[in-house]
């Protein structure tokens, strides 16, 4: 076991080396660091951003290490000194640092955007705070607009989804994430998601609205920190991705999913966690595609401009 051990971490280090060498004698031939190469040979979008921010991760140096990590407005004189350490002239190359920024600003802001997502996640709904009650009174008159609530502790909360009389309780997995996400979804596409809820309550084809909310919330949330959203929000984002961009991807996984959930024709509820399963690989399929753009709303090639 030692012995097979021993012998991975001295091809590991060879191929390391190996890799440095061929590094160094392309860029004595092309006369262009790594970094060069890929902005000028890889349109922009997830495919060029994915490999600037590998190169920079797997640097020797630490600039260059620590530039994927630096505060948005650190990024131009990060930049700056990029391009002064590799020996690069701006005014001979300008397009390299509009590119370089381009990149860093995605890398940075995806970065950011798990930070911001995970507080939230970890923020619990408070029914004190005013805010959060807010929000929930708000979530309940978007999706039931003609049909008023009738006490905050109420059966009706069934109706859109909900496990029992108060939905504080459903919001413990995923905290006001969850929330944000369903009054998102309610809110800015309203026409879907009432559509969405009214097919859910269909007996064929029933499940409770809110609570799959909050599960397709999960399963963002994780293709958000694992990195797979990468490819998407790289091809839709032309600068730093947001938490807009995050929730209308919910919004679109929420729609896929009812979608799909019909297709499946699953016998019961009790098969939700096979079907969510199946889709989740499937997405993570589409993510696999550099080009890919979940959001059919969104066309990659029009959002970003040619950096």
């Amino acid at each position: 076991m030692g012995h097979i051990m021993f012998v991975q971490v001295c091809l590991y280090f060879y191929c390391k080396c190996l890799w440095r060498c061929l590094k160094f004698v392309v860029r004595k031939l092309t006369g262009r660091c790594e970094l060069q190469r890929i902005c000028y040979n890889i349109k922009p979008g997830a495919s060029r951003t994915m490999k600037i921010e590998t190169s920079l991760r797997g640097s020797k140096n630490k600039l260059l290490q620590t530039s994927v990590s630096v505060h948005p407005d650190a990024i131009e004189k990060t930049i700056d000194d990029i391009m002064e350490l590799k020996k690069i002239n701006p005014d001979i190359n300008p397009q390299l640092g509009v590119s370089l920024q381009a990149c860093l600003l995605q890398i940075v802001g995806y970065r950011n955007l798990v930070a911001e997502v995970e507080k939230l996640r970890r923020e619990p709904y408070d029914s004190e705070n005013p805010q959060h009650e807010e929000m929930l009174l708000k979530l309940w008159k978007c999706l039931k607009p003609d049909c008023p609530l009738e006490a905050r502790i109420s059966k009706q909360w069934c109706e859109i989804g909900f496990q029992g009389d108060d939905p504080k309780t459903d919001f413990r997995g995923m905290g006001l994430l969850g929330l944000y996400n369903l009054l998102y979804f309610a809110e800015w596409d309203a026409a879907v998601a009432q559509q969405v809820l009214s097919d859910s309550l269909q007996p064929k084809h029933s499940y409770s609205f809110a609570i799959v909310g909050i599960n397709i919330t999960d399963l963002a949330y994780n293709l958000l920190v694992s990195g797979a959203l990468k490819t998407h929000f790289y091809n839709v984002a032309p600068e730093a991705p947001t938490l807009s961009h995050f929730q209308q991807t919910f919004c679109y996984l929420m729609h896929e999913f009812h979608k799909f959930w019909i297709e499946e024709d699953p016998l019961d509820i009790m098969e939700f966690n096979r079907v969510r399963e199946k889709f989740h690989k499937r997405i993570l399929k589409q993510l696999q595609n550099p080009d890919m753009a979940l959001c059919p709303h969104f066309a990659a090639s029009e959002s970003l401009i040619n950096m």
